[in-house]
């Protein structure tokens, strides 16, 4: 009678992991959009700023430099990226190979985006995603980045400044009327600020982004580096 109950029993939790195990898959088959890598099919783009200061300290510090970005004028925000998204998810690598950029746009960007290297990069994998020629791609970056008034605190910083992830949000719905806490999140590398992120919608409004927020950083406190060079 034991064995037999304890047959059953086993049975039982085999049945129960078996359902568990496609549920999870089925978890997994959601996070994946249908429309995964579709050049153009997308809901909205992110925008995300990051502070120079700090990508050139962390840069320092694992012994390489970026000439331009680091090394040449003060650069406060610049640009990373703009990002499709997905409501759950992103696309990336859109066309394999990607068509290649001209020197002319990598040099054109170069003072939104001051790395050749990062606009390459930028393009093979989410530029590609955009359904967009290489040139309206970029327009459409400095379209988004004109869209964005920087608080004034952050556009001259000569002495590092600790913050919090909420004061800076803060800060910029200040400096950007229609922006609001839900289009908005702040990420860090370990103590230090990172990227100010914001969500837009294809024609470059202000648009709501929950998972967005849910990649945000979750100290209390970051350190802003100072800006330096020039």
């Amino acid at each position: 009678m034991f064995y037999s109950r304890l047959r059953s029993f086993s049975r039982l939790m085999i049945s129960v992991a078996l359902a568990a195990g496609l549920v999870s898959l089925a978890g997994g088959a959601r996070a994946q959009d249908k429309r995964q890598n579709a050049p153009g099919e997308f809901d909205f783009y992110v925008l995300s700023l990051s502070w120079s200061p700090s990508f050139c300290e962390e840069a320092a510090e694992r012994g390489g430099r970026s000439q331009i970005q680091c090394d040449g004028r003060p650069y406060a925000f610049v640009v990373h990226g703009l990002w499709p998204q997905y409501e759950n998810g992103f696309p990336e690598y859109c066309q394999r190979p990607a068509p290649r950029l001209s020197r002319g746009i990598v040099s054109s960007m170069l003072d939104l985006m001051p790395a050749p290297g990062l606009i390459y990069n930028e393009w093979d994998k989410h530029g590609t995603c955009a359904g967009l020629t290489e040139r309206n791609y970029f327009e459409t970056i400095r379209k988004a980045r004109a869209a964005i008034k920087i608080p004034a605190e952050y556009l001259d910083l000569p002495q590092a400044k600790t913050v919090a992830p909420a004061e800076v949000e803060e800060a910029f719905i200040k400096a950007n009327p229609g922006l609001s806490n839900a289009a908005i999140s702040v990420t860090c590398n370990r103590t230090r600020l990172s990227e100010v992120r914001i969500c837009l919608s294809k024609d470059l409004q202000f648009r709501a982004c929950e998972e967005n927020d849910r990649r945000a950083c979750r100290r209390d406190q970051l350190t802003m580096p100072p800006i330096r060079g020039g």
